[in-house]
């Protein structure tokens, strides 16, 4: 057979197998290394909603899809070049991925007649069952030959079968040409000091991995995917709830103000508190508090005492922060919420991403309660908006929403460092001691008012959720409570005046406008690029903000004959503008299944449209 190395623009690799099975990690290191090499990426980690599900079935299986290109990545792709499947359950849940051209690459000694049942496959031929006769299958004993690379080594077989997933990862490093000495680095970080005995043997089945692969025929063909051409700078790989933390302790360094989060772990927004707890030395502050609504309310504590504060969350401890949130927005303390949304309702697919919580963030409060709702839309961009999100809270006194999405949380993709002299400073409106002092006064610009923190001579006041008039005192007058109402929804639509107007990719007018808020954007952004190749004209508009909308909205509106919005839920955003902008013609196109928009699912819709 004659070996062909191949030059390719981007492909899309799955790793799949039992939760046991290293897949994540696997598929974390191909990243990674991807990431190093220069390409451009985007991640998806896709993980089992059941804690332990059962061994082998298919509601156990855990999947890792990376694309890498050297051009721009937008999405991790809808369909896969390689799968890798390391046990039958793994093939059947990811054979609706496979490209037509797709190889995959099994582990023959998981596909005995026991492995076959517990995934639910009917026959002993999964290949055929499953209509992928036609792809290039790669059948290797992979939990064999770890066993051979590693039989002197003198660890036991628990140990050696949790090393598979490192003979694989050498086989895909062949296929594309991978350098390997990004994974000998973090075998030698990871293991190095508390299991050295771990180190060489890894590396070992990592070598002998990527020489079997080299070996057999049945890999015709090898891929080479060039650096993309980047921006010069300091690059790395990051997830979106590393870059939210992120963003937060800038956004505190910028207001030099200590970083308090206040939170109470729940999927998938728990990596966001963690992160924040390993930076101590940048003066960030975290603690786990027993449930959701103490986590809130030690937030709005620390607001209180002048800290930049924070609670992290979910649909469900969004739900349970709600009377809280009614106190934030009656205090009118500064106060980040980060709602990294996963399906429900309830408990739902926790470990699966919708967009089904902006209504929640919306109106889910009693009484006449706004708040500043934005949203993030890239993995990467969770910086900038987490950044953005404390500014506005800071600065205009209020509480903010910022909506992640678990699709951004746990995706990954390159992140151009930046320098933190490019970033504003943030002024949050202090009292002055000894000043007479009001506290609901109000800043004429944006109805913001001062912030007094404990332990300023002359500004001792009291706040709590009873209404209050702008001297600070209780009060119950029909007209005062009128006139308090309307001004904190004044501020927040003055926010309006401070955020950046909306943008169009694409003509300035035409006959459809694709719209679309949150982690939708890159699916969104391929598909409208995809049409457009065909000779289609569409425009691109995108909201990181939502209360308030940028205030050219409507102008941008007018300028087209429909308004396409997709979103990942039954209709959240499009009835919102619907009762804003109810003069427009808008169209929808919904998905609500717990899975990212595929790009082809947009451009059918764009092409039903004209």
């Amino acid at each position: 057979m004659q070996h062909k190395v191949i030059d390719t623009k981007d492909v899309v690799i799955r790793f799949a197998g039992d939760s046991g099975d290293g897949m994540q990690l696997t598929g974390s290191l191909f990243a990674d290394m991807s990431a190093i090499f220069g390409n451009e990426l985007s991640t998806f980690p896709d993980y089992p909603a059941e804690i332990r599900a059962p061994h082998g079935t298919v509601s156990g299986v855990s999947g890792f899809q990376v694309h890498i290109g050297s051009e721009h990545i937008t999405t991790p792709g809808d369909f896969c070049d390689l799968l890798v499947a390391m046990n039958p359950a793994a093939l059947k849940a990811n054979a609706k991925w496979l490209k037509r051209t797709a190889m995959v690459l099994v582990d023959s000694d998981t596909f005995d007649e026991e492995g076959l049942k517990r995934a639910g496959l009917k026959t002993d031929d999964p290949i055929r069952e499953l209509y992928i006769e036609d792809r290039t299958i790669i059948v290797a004993p992979i939990t064999t030959l770890t066993h051979e690379s590693l039989k002197d080594s003198g660890l036991d077989k628990k140990t050696i079968d949790k090393c598979k997933n490192m003979f694989t990862l050498g086989m895909a490093c062949y296929i594309y040409n991978r350098p390997m000495e990004y994974i000998f680095q973090y075998l030698e970080r990871k293991f190095g000091k508390k299991k050295p005995e771990l180190v060489e043997p890894n590396k070992k089945v990592l070598k002998d991995g990527f020489n079997y692969a080299a070996n057999i025929q049945a890999i015709a063909n090898t891929y080479n995917i060039e650096p993309a051409h980047q921006p010069k700078g300091l690059y790395r790989n990051i997830t979106g709830n590393q870059a939210t933390a992120w963003g937060l302790l800038a956004a505190a360094e910028k207001a030099n103000l200590p970083l308090f989060c206040g939170s109470y772990p729940i999927t998938p927004a728990t990596g966001i508190l963690e992160e924040l707890a390993v930076h101590k030395s940048l003066g960030a502050k975290t603690l786990q508090a027993e449930d959701e609504i103490a986590g809130i309310c030690t937030a709005i504590g620390a607001a209180f005492a002048g800290n930049l504060a924070v609670t992290t969350t979910s649909g469900p401890g969004l739900s349970l922060k709600s009377e809280a949130l009614g106190l934030a927005v009656m205090t009118e303390l500064p106060l980040v919420i980060v709602d990294v949304q996963r399906a429900g309702p309830s408990t739902g697919i926790p470990t699966k991403t919708e967009q089904t919580d902006l209504n929640q963030a919306l109106y889910g409060r009693n009484g006449e309660c706004p708040m500043v709702v934005m949203a993030a839309h890239s993995p990467a961009g969770c910086f900038d908006a987490a950044f953005n999100a404390a500014k506005i809270a800071l600065e205009h006194m209020t509480p903010v929403l910022l909506l992640t999405e678990g699709f951004l949380g746990n995706g990954s993709e390159p992140w151009h460092i930046p320098s933190m002299k490019d970033y504003p400073r943030i002024r949050p409106p202090f009292a002055q001691p000894n000043a007479e002092y009001k506290p609901f006064e109000r800043d004429p610009e944006t109805l913001a008012r001062r912030w007094a923190v404990p332990g300023m001579a002359g500004c001792e006041h009291r706040v709590g959720g009873l209404e209050k008039n702008h001297a600070g005192v209780l009060s119950s007058d029909p007209l005062n409570h009128a006139m308090m109402v309307k001004e904190r929804e004044e501020k927040v639509q003055r926010v309006a005046q401070y955020i950046p107007e909306l943008e169009v990719n694409g003509a300035e007018s035409g006959k459809l406008l694709v719209v679309g808020w949150g982690g939708t954007f890159g699916h969104l952004l391929s598909a409208v690029q995809e049409v457009r190749k065909e000779g289609i004209d569409v425009s691109f508009a995108h909201f990181d903000y939502i209360m308030p909308l940028p205030r050219n909205t409507e102008e941008v509106f007018k300028n087209f004959d429909k308004i396409l919005v997709c979103e990942l839920n039954s209709g959240h955003f499009v009835n919102y503008l619907r009762g804003i902008m109810p003069q427009f013609k808008y169209e929808q196109y919904n998905k609500v299944q717990g899975q990212p928009f595929l790009v082809q699912e947009i451009v059918g819709a764009i092409k039903e449209q004209l």
